[in-house]
């Protein structure tokens, strides 16, 4: 399960992993799985199986999994959730007869989902994506900018040292708003400049401040506290 505020490359990395190990990848957004009729929610998680079997070596890349897999009985929607998560329990439970099928889930509230899903043979192992660090922010900006015809004066690593809490997405907005600053002020611009990209950082907010990053610190220290001690539980019990 890879959890983290949303932008950081969940989905990125996800399809890296795939790409690496030559798999191939099945991309479900959690919303697109609810259905207003009865049972053809669980029927499509049950074909996103059937399918990821016959086309594997597969990755099941669940985004957004808290939207269709909350803690059973707190979302009021009359069950049609917690039958969403009884499927998706017994179908990843028969996933070592899917030979090849690996399944990835992504996450912005990992605090919120059934707790059965995170046992052993499930979204046992919980990684979090965290922003990127200045020189993160740097090789994202790198990346972004590759194209872009920039000023001399153009500074991009003091802009990954004063863009702290800015994730990928914003970073990837940043430098088409530093594009549309140039052309708004001239519209024969022939090249990007510092300030430009100063002036966009006034239109674009970073996505995390310290209260995101105090949240996730804190889910991160309770899961991690409360699988530690599920694992102690199996383990006495001799499972």
């Amino acid at each position: 399960l890879l959890y983290g505020p949303p932008g950081v490359g969940k989905t990125l990395l996800a399809k890296a992993v795939a790409n690496e190990g030559s798999a191939n990848f099945i991309s479900i957004k959690g919303p697109e799985v609810l259905s207003k009729w009865v049972g053809e929610s669980e029927k499509a998680v049950r074909e996103i199986f059937k399918k990821a079997k016959q086309v594997a070596p597969t990755i099941i890349f669940l985004d957004e999994i808290d939207s269709i897999a909350p803690r059973r009985g707190s979302s009021g929607d009359s069950g049609v959730t917690e039958r969403i998560v009884n499927q998706l329990l017994t179908s990843m439970d028969g996933i070592e007869v899917l030979q090849g099928v690996v399944v990835v889930g992504a996450s912005n509230r990992p605090d919120i989902l059934d707790s059965a899903l995170l046992r052993a043979g499930r979204f046992d192992k919980m990684i979090y994506i965290p922003p990127p660090d200045a020189d993160g922010r740097l090789k994202i900006l790198n990346v972004h900018t590759k194209n872009m015809p920039l000023d001399a004066k153009v500074d991009l690593q003091r802009l990954a040292n004063i863009s702290e809490g800015y994730v990928g997405a914003d970073l990837e907005n940043l430098v088409r708003e530093a594009g549309m600053m140039a052309y708004r002020k001239d519209q024969n611009a022939s090249k990007v400049s510092q300030e430009d990209f100063m002036d966009a950082m006034k239109v674009i907010k970073p996505s995390v401040d310290e209260d995101v990053l105090k949240f996730y610190n804190n889910v991160s220290s309770s899961m991690g506290k409360s699988m530690r001690d599920r694992r102690k539980d199996v383990e006495v019990s001799g499972l």
